[in-house]
């Protein structure tokens, strides 16, 4: 059986609806999807499940929070893992916790 699964990623200027793309191989189809703060990243998690996603990996700009608020978000529907980064380069070497709290 094929994994459907998703790669989310935070920068502040990301529209979740235009900045997605997909790949397709024989075992897995992995969506990657960008998305503004936490709040959308909670609202696209909700939407992968409903798309059968079953896992779904955080970018390193995720901190402990934004993975916690992901993970509530699809209450169990799907796996929840993460990159890290506690001071991630692409968001001037913070955690996502600092800025998009």
């Amino acid at each position: 059986m094929k994994l459907k699964a998703a790669f989310i990623f935070v920068a502040p200027e990301a529209d979740r609806k235009t900045h997605r793309s997909s790949i397709d191989t024989p075992a897995v189809e992995l969506i990657s999807v960008g998305v503004k703060d936490y709040a959308d990243a909670e609202v696209l998690a909700k939407e992968l499940v409903l798309e059968g996603v079953a896992a779904i990996e955080l970018c390193g700009g995720f901190g402990s929070d934004g993975v916690a608020r992901v993970s509530q978000a699809v209450e169990g529907r799907a796996a929840v893992g993460v990159v890290r980064f506690d001071n991630h380069p692409g968001l001037d070497y913070q955690s996502g916790d600092a800025i998009f709290q």
